[in-house]
């Protein structure tokens, strides 16, 4: 693997704080219907499926998925929409009711904090937030560019009747703040029945099964070679795609294409993951506790110390380390601090620890097999190769 340094003027660009977050109130096509016009919609990597030019990006280089958010107060919807590539909501605080079916009836889930959903593509969609009003739903959008999304018909129509359209170039028209209508370009329509009745239905016990409550957690204590390791014992919990584990018995709960893998990792203070790296596009998003990464080796370390909310884009190839500091007020009721991962692509992250890593790992017993699977010292060097 090329070796790659990141810089302290990189490591702090790649940092989004939540004091960062930067909100845009008119996002959508939808943002005067009364009961949805008090969102605000982030883009934190990548412009996601904002209709708005002037959305503001934290980070709007490819990394194979699009991270954003939505802040909605009490009672305010997120209006019916069909999305082309995966959507994934984060539960980060609060209840959202989530609902979906083209009139919003065929099912509905109520997401509590911590929940992870992913929502089918090519289905309509929406939510709304019956907690408090600093409820937060994180979001990771599939492949860098999704195609924009479709509203509901009757989104449509309500939204024309306070002036707004879509252009089929995925524009929104304002009439009312002085925007024309572009004579050479056509305008959104609403979506025909007979490709409406053509979407795949889902129901409510189909859809639980894409939700990866804190409850649906499961942990492998032998998920990371460095998990033996003074320092390295966080564990990971996978929720979309195989992604990072080291262990050959553990299974996502989703196994479909997303264009990205999600796992939780959990620590109690002064552990995580020893040095390690890999080639995929990376996000670290902290949900509690307070985290510190280390990227690069030697005299070029770099250090980053992350609390709740915020984030870090990790480039591919680099060395990093992840250890929490403390959990915190927010923190999990066993002393853990929280960390969701997120990398590019749909298969393994297969990673290469550092020497020191190996080494250590060796001498306490562990080695990882020919898959790149955890396995005893003691069973593999007794085995022979065929000539």
């Amino acid at each position: 693997m090329t070796d790659v340094v990141v810089p302290s003027t990189e490591v702090a660009r790649r940092t989004i704080r939540r004091t960062d977050w930067v909100a845009e109130n008119a996002a959508f096509i939808d943002c005067r219907t009364p009961g949805s016009d008090r969102k605000s919609n982030y883009a934190f990597i990548g412009p996601g499926v904002s209709q708005n030019s002037k959305q503001f990006i934290n980070l709007s280089e490819p990394h194979g998925y699009n991270v954003g958010a939505a802040g909605m107060p009490n009672g305010v919807n997120n209006n019916l929409h069909l999305h082309f590539t995966a959507e994934v909501f984060i539960n980060f605080s609060g209840e959202f009711r989530i609902r979906w079916g083209v009139d919003g009836k065929a099912g509905e889930y109520v997401s509590g904090d911590g929940d992870i959903i992913s929502v089918p593509s090519w289905i309509f969609r929406g939510f709304t937030n019956e907690g408090p009003d600093e409820g937060l739903l994180l979001t990771v959008l599939g492949q860098d560019v999704t195609g924009g999304i479709i509203w509901g018909p009757s989104v449509l129509k309500e939204a024309e009747s306070y002036g707004l359209h879509l252009t089929a170039d995925n524009r929104l028209i304002d009439t009312v703040a002085g925007d024309e209508l572009p004579p050479d370009v056509p305008l959104i329509k609403p979506m025909k029945q007979e490709y409406i009745d053509e979407l795949t239905p889902y129901s409510v016990e189909e859809m639980r099964g894409r939700v990866t409550a804190p409850s649906d957690r499961k942990y492998s204590s032998r998920g990371l070679l460095c998990q033996s390791l003074p320092g390295g014992n966080g564990s990971l919990a996978l929720v979309i795609g195989y992604g990072m584990s080291e262990d050959r018995r553990q299974v996502p709960r989703l196994h479909e294409p997303h264009s990205f893998n999600m796992a939780w990792l959990k620590a109690t203070p002064g552990e995580g993951m020893l040095r390690h790296r890999h080639n995929a596009s990376s996000t670290l998003l902290v949900k509690s506790g307070t985290w510190r990464v280390t990227l690069n080796e030697g005299e070029a370390e770099e250090s980053v110390d992350l609390g709740p909310q915020d984030m870090l884009s990790v480039l591919p190839g680099s060395w990093r380390r992840i250890e929490l500091l403390e959990a915190g007020d927010d923190a999990a009721e066993d002393g853990t601090g929280e960390l969701l991962v997120v990398n590019a692509g749909d298969g393994r992250v297969r990673l290469e620890w550092a020497p020191e890593v190996v080494e250590a790992a060796f001498d306490a017993g562990w080695m990882l097999d020919p898959n790149g699977y955890l396995a005893p010292v003691a069973v593999l060097v007794t085995a022979t190769e065929d000539d």
